[in-house]
Order: structure tokens, then C-alpha cells, then sequence
């Protein structure tokens, strides 16, 4: 049993490998050379082709096409992928992790989904620390970094819908190069990435709601603030009035009266107090 790794190879390289040595389909070849497909398994007369997925640390997409046959996986991509460096090395220490193509084709799927699983829990994370800024400021600057997000989930969906339509199709048909208490195993990969797909669209519906809740709340406080602003100017309006007509050259009211500028303060204040209760009374302040 034989696991061949292909990071980055030239094309002659790939068609050596595929093609002379292993005899397999010339689109099978052609496929690994592009590395430019939907995830998907095609089955040909001397081994199958399947194209998967997992995500790097900036949750890009990063393609891995795998060629199954009867003693041998081959995995092409062009990036180094560290869930494959690692899963290389358990293969190396643990004996019997290798002994027949689909098992090892279960866990090169099983560590991508498992990547799947830590990018739902960094992203409910998020979401909870963007939920707590936006209570906490509306005008939190989020809305980019949540227009970003909706991007990369939106993208990922569509490629992890289609593998789990790739995975309930291994694990509920008689996949070749395999063994029938196999099944058990690609179905509960079948389940994790279900999960995954229902987590999206959890918070892609939490992402929209976020960015509405945040309108919302800057609508809020900007009403508050109109309101507190033509209340102050309201109240200034009765004053403007009064100080105008005390601050007239001729005919001053009661210029001739001994407190008539106390008798002036006097009646601001009480049209000032009058107001905010009448403002109260009609629950506008």
C-alpha cells in the first residue's frame, strides 16, 4: 500500500506518475493537472478521481485531487497543506493506519473536515465578540470585517454542500478499494460536514441580522440625538424671543421698574421649567 504525495509538480511529472506509471485516464490527467475542479468522483477502469478541499489559516480554499486505486493513493496540490505533513507523520509512527486506499482515503477527508469544524467554532466566536462591540458602540467599525466573512462563508458553502454530496455518495454506495465496515466511517465524515453546512447557514442568517441590528441601533441614537438637539432648541426659542424684545433700543418693557432686569430672569426661568414639564407630560424627554 503506497500513499504518493505530488506538491507542486511539473506537469511532466504528474503525467509520468499518472499516466506511465499507474495507466490511468487521460482526463483523469489532465484533471490533476489543472487542480482547477469542483469537488467531485469520477470513476474510470483502473482507479477513481476525486477532487476535495480544505482551508489554510485565512480560510481559503485549497484543492487536493486524489487518485485512488487498488494498493495506492496519490494526492496532487500545489500548496504546502500541514493537515497532510501531519497526517504523513501519524501514518509513519502508528502501524496499520495504511492498509487498504480507503482508509487512508478517510483520513485525509476526516483532517479537512475536522478544519471545517475549527473554522465554525473561530467564526461563533466572532460572532459573539461583534454581537458584544455593537451593544456595547453601534458605531463600532465591524460592518467590513462582516462583509468579508459573509464572502469567505459564502464561498465555502458552495464547495462544502458539494462534498457532502461527494461524501453521502461514498458512503452510501459500494465505493471501490474498500471494505464494508468502511461505511460507518464516511458516513460519520457525512455528518460532521452536515453540521458544518447547517453552522453557515446559522451564521450567515446571524451575520445579516448583526449588520440590521447595527443600523438599527445607529438609527436609534441618532433619533435620540435629533431629539435632544430640537428639544434644547426648542426651549431657546421662547428666550430668543424674550431677550430680544429686553434687548431693544427704544421702548424697553418695564425699563422703568426697579428690578425689571430680575423681573426678566425671573420669567425665562419659569418659561423654561414650564416647558420641560409640558414636555414630559407628552413623554417627549
Amino acid at each position: 500500500m503506497a500513499w504518493i504525495r505530488l506538491r507542486n509538480p511539473r506537469p511532466e511529472e504528474t503525467r509520468h506518475v499518472l499516466a506511465d506509471l499507474l495507466e490511468s485516464h487521460h482526463l483523469l490527467v489532465e484533471d490533476c493537472m489543472h487542480l482547477n475542479q469542483r469537488p467531485k468522483m469520477d470513476k474510470y477502469k483502473n482507479n477513481l478521481f476525486i477532487a476535495f478541499y480544505t482551508i489554510n489559516d485565512a480560510y481559503e480554499p485549497l484543492e487536493i485531487a486524489l487518485v485512488v486505486g487498488e494498493n495506492y493513493v496519490v494526492t496532487i496540490y500545489k500548496d504546502d497543506i500541514p493537515v497532510l505533513d501531519a497526517l504523513y507523520e501519524d501514518f509513519a509512527d502508528i502501524e496499520g493506519r495504511m492498509t487498504y486506499p480507503a482508509q487512508i482515503l478517510y483520513h485525509i477527508m476526516h483532517r479537512c473536515v475536522e478544519e471545517y469544524v475549527q473554522f465554525i467554532d473561530h467564526m461563533e466566536d466572532k460572532v459573539d465578540a461583534w454581537e458584544e462591540a455593537v451593544h456595547e458602540n453601534p458605531y463600532a467599525p465591524i460592518s467590513g470585517d462582516i462583509f468579508r466573512m459573509k464572502r469567505v462563508t459564502h464561498n465555502l458553502r458552495k464547495i462544502f454542500v458539494e462534498e457532502r454530496t461527494l461524501l453521502g455518495t461514498i458512503s452510501h454506495q459500494n465505493f471501490p478499494y474498500s471494505r464494508p465496515d468502511a461505511d460507518v466511517y464516511y458516513a460519520d465524515i457525512f455528518d460532521h460536514i452536515s453540521r458544518v453546512v447547517d453552522s453557515i447557514d446559522l451564521f450567515r442568517d446571524s451575520l445579516t441580522g448583526l449588520l440590521e441590528m447595527q443600523i438599527s441601533m445607529k438609527a436609534d441614537r441618532m433619533n435620540e440625538i435629533m431629539k435632544t438637539l430640537t428639544i434644547i432648541s426648542t426651549l431657546f426659542l421662547p428666550l430668543t424671543f424674550v431677550v430680544g424684545v429686553y434687548g431693544m433700543n427704544f421702548n424697553i418693557p418695564e425699563l422703568s421698574w426697579r428690578f425689571g432686569y430680575g423681573y426678566a430672569w425671573i420669567l425665562m426661568i419659569f418659561i423654561i421649567a414650564g416647558m420641560i414639564l409640558f414636555f414630559k407630560r407628552k413623554k417627549w424627554m
